[in-house]
């Protein structure tokens, strides 16, 4: 069977904490598991987390773990009882001021304080994801008045968007500061920050991290419309970016979403960075054993355009059908991977490169595109060479080959890469080294199935062993060609 190129990002939750159901995820191809902080408390994600690795490990694979960090809480607060119709072209008062449990069919209370002073007359809120629709008549102190465009039923605690954008609220929270310090101590792989606004507010999530002891990835989730302004500063402070389509879609309307989710994954891919494609992917199998026939052409669009992984949300974390839901996932990858286009490739072909590794691994993914190669094997320490390498078009597979396990679950979210324990020499690689290497390297590939006699693999290492950045070299050779290595006693 083919190897599936494009990843699956899937939500712990209640449906999957039976580690039964952990160990049919993995083995139906889960490769990153996403912690979403808004939800639950920091013990129950650090048993999540801890489970997933031991049952990972059990399965012989590596799965790399996602912390997904709340943001601003931007929603109405709570009615007297629970719910209320809202009928059309009726008057109704959002009011930062009023008490949180005393909504009414006329007004309700807003967590967001700051609402009454971002908004004004004429303006459009969208709440519950778009479902209810109001139009702002005046503001008036702590108070909203607006008349209702769309009704319909309106539950506690629904987010509110405006349309457009232009929520002042800040990306990260007080919650979200002591919850980036919980994900640094859970070794997350990738942090994910919600609403950013610019490049900035990536960069003091990574400086909070990092100085909480993460070594993760910080991923920007596009799902403000002022984002999209800074669109190419933000993927550039990035490790990776998320298409969050929930409330992205509601600010610039579901029409606009689908040409915005294929220029984020072509900008993303461009300038060499991750991106994921998420929200409501199957979300009818929350409830339903099967997907429907547009949420099947919806993940395929996705593979088709280039996305590094597609993720799964309530489908898994909470719906009835979680392990189902991952293998219609892959199906649908695996069927939508045949297609040529996704093999091809003219990605910076006119570019001059700046590194040294870099140009190594645009090398190394050009000879296998126009030469008869069966697998890439990158020697790694940070990653860095395999995902510039991912970043080219191919049906080739990609190994990482790496003795860091937070490099080997890192590439995890990588298209077409694929990660191996492997601990080379630690002289480097000299004459003997190289080819010592070269042999261990091969036999782990033939041991996995991956190649076979007769077949040519490209190796890509650096000189010096243990220090990043520094790949230089490329080696094309012929499976039962490379010299036997006889250590020396």
């Amino acid at each position: 069977m083919l190897m599936r190129r494009t990843k699956i990002v899937a939500t712990l939750g209640p449906a999957t904490d039976d580690p039964k159901i952990l160990d049919q995820l993995i083995e139906a191809g889960v490769n990153i598991v996403r912690l979403n902080f808004s939800h639950g408390n920091y013990e129950l994600h650090r048993k999540r987390a801890e489970i997933i690795k031991i049952r990972a490990q059990a399965h012989g694979k590596h799965v790399g773990i996602l912390v997904d960090l709340q943001g601003p809480k931007i929603r109405i607060s709570k009615f007297k009882e629970g719910k209320i119709y809202l009928e059309d072209n009726a008057r109704f008062t959002l009011d930062v001021n009023l008490p949180e449990n005393e909504g009414d069919e006329t007004q309700v209370g807003v967590d967001y304080k700051a609402l009454a002073d971002d908004v004004s007359s004429g303006d459009t809120l969208l709440l519950d994801d778009g479902r209810i629709t109001l139009w702002v008549e005046e503001v008036s102190g702590s108070k909203i008045n607006c008349r209702v465009v769309i009704g319909g039923y309106l539950l506690n605690n629904k987010g509110i968007n405006r349309q457009g954008g232009g929520l002042s609220a800040k990306a990260l929270t007080d919650k979200d500061r002591r919850d980036i310090q919980h994900a640094a101590d859970l070794q997350a792989d990738y942090l994910a920050i919600s609403f950013p606004r610019s490049a900035t507010d990536v960069h003091e999530a990574r400086e909070l991290f990092q100085a909480a002891g993460g070594k993760g990835g910080v991923v920007a989730k596009i799902e403000r419309a002022e984002a999209l302004e800074q669109l190419e500063e933000i993927i550039h402070a990035s490790a990776a970016v998320m298409v969050a389509r929930g409330d992205l879609g509601v600010e610039i309307g579901d029409a606009a979403l689908p040409p915005v989710q294929k220029n984020i994954i072509h900008l993303a891919r461009e300038l060499n960075r991750v991106v994921i494609t998420a929200t409501q992917m199957m979300e009818s199998m929350i409830t339903n054993p099967i997907p429907t026939r547009a949420e099947v052409s919806d993940v395929a669009n996705a593979v088709l355009d280039g996305t590094d992984a597609v993720m799964l949300s309530a489908e898994t974390a909470s719906g009835s059908y979680p392990v189902k839901a991952v293998a219609a996932m892959d199906r649908i990858c695996r069927e939508t991977e045949k297609q040529r286009q996704i093999t091809a490739s003219n990605h910076r072909i006119n570019t001059r490169f700046r590194k040294v590794d870099e140009g190594i691994a645009m090398a190394a993914m050009y000879l296998a595109n126009h030469f008869d190669v069966k697998a890439i094997a990158a020697l790694t320490e940070s990653g860095a060479t395999p995902l510039w390498m991912s970043r080219i078009s191919s049906g080739i597979p990609i190994y990482a080959l790496s003795p860091h396990a937070e490099t080997r679950r890192r590439v995890t979210l990588y298209r077409g890469v694929y990660p191996i324990s492997f601990y080379p020499s630690p002289i480097g690689c000299g004459a003997v080294n190289c080819a010592a290497t070269d042999s261990e390297a091969i036999n782990e590939l033939q041991r996995r199935g991956a190649v076979h006699e007769g077949d040519w693999v490209i190796i890509t290492q650096g000189d010096l062993a243990g220090v990043q950045g520094s790949t230089n070299t490329m080696r094309v050779i012929r499976v039962g060609d490379e010299p036997a290595f006889i250590p020396t006693t």
